[in-house]
């Protein structure tokens, strides 16, 4: 059994768990995920690694209700277990295996939209404890749907759009003027897959690197059920093993 350790309220609909899985915190890496299952009678759960703490042994989650199985979680509270929490499972951010000093020379940015922040500040945070200063661009539908924004600044510059208006600029992550101002040469992006594709595209139209962290729908973990199959260049691969960090010119989206 995993036991919830802290829960709190991010936004409406969305939760933060930290959850005691001491082996998943001492080998997780940055852009890979576990899979969680409440009970025998729960579906198995994908979700991103947000954070983690070697020491305390805990593994930070966050998720969305957006059906029957997440929507008991959202009733769980500390002390409450998880029956499994596998991980950590899929490839990390090829950004963790570049050279440090490489890294530094680079302006990297990191878009994300919604409860895609998760592996954002996993990321930035390792990028910042080896001398980066990476630039997040985060979006959401208003300020209430922003997350996190004071975990983030602690690890570089943050800059955010909503489509009301009622926090940084108004509009799209794709429309912000951060993104006319500065010559980015690395770009990492998560979120709802319409944001992604229009992120790939930008990145194509300016000749940016860039990754994309997917979100298919997933079950087993270990690319045996086929349900999360993306199709690119190698053929089709299934997220939950070659993923879910893909660079854009690995996929065939239409960009």
């Amino acid at each position: 059994m995993y036991p919830i350790i802290k829960k709190e309220k991010l936004a409406d609909k969305i939760y933060l768990m930290d959850v005691k899985a001491e082996r998943v915190a001492k080998s997780a890496k940055p852009g890979q995920f576990v899979i969680v299952k409440i009970d025998e009678e729960g579906e198995r759960i994908p979700l991103t690694i947000c954070d983690y703490d070697e020491k305390a042994g805990t593994v930070t989650i966050v998720f969305q209700t957006v059906g029957a199985s997440t929507e008991r979680m959202a009733y769980l509270e500390e002390g409450d277990t998880f029956q499994d929490f596998v991980g950590p499972l899929g490839c990390p951010s090829d950004l963790i295996e570049e050279d440090i000093e490489e890294l530094k020379k680079k302006k990297i940015v990191f878009i994300a939209g919604g409860v895609g922040t998760a592996p954002m500040l996993y990321l930035g945070e390792q990028l910042a404890k080896n001398g980066h200063k990476p630039t997040f661009l985060l979006g959401a539908r208003s300020d209430k749907d922003l997350l996190q924004l004071e975990e983030f600044v602690k690890y570089g510059e943050v800059y955010t759009t909503t489509e009301d208006g009622s926090h940084g600029e108004k509009g799209y992550v794709t429309q912000h003027s951060i993104l006319n101002k500065v010559n980015f040469e690395q770009i990492y992006t998560c979120g709802p897959k319409p944001m992604m594709i229009s992120v790939a595209k930008y990145a194509k139209s300016k000749g940016i690197n860039c990754e994309v962290s997917l979100e298919n729908m997933m079950a087993c973990g270990i690319g045996a059920c086929l349900c999360c199959v993306e199709n690119t260049t190698e053929g089709h691969l299934c997220v939950c093993k070659e993923g879910p960090v893909f660079n854009i010119n690995k996929l065939l989206w239409q960009i």
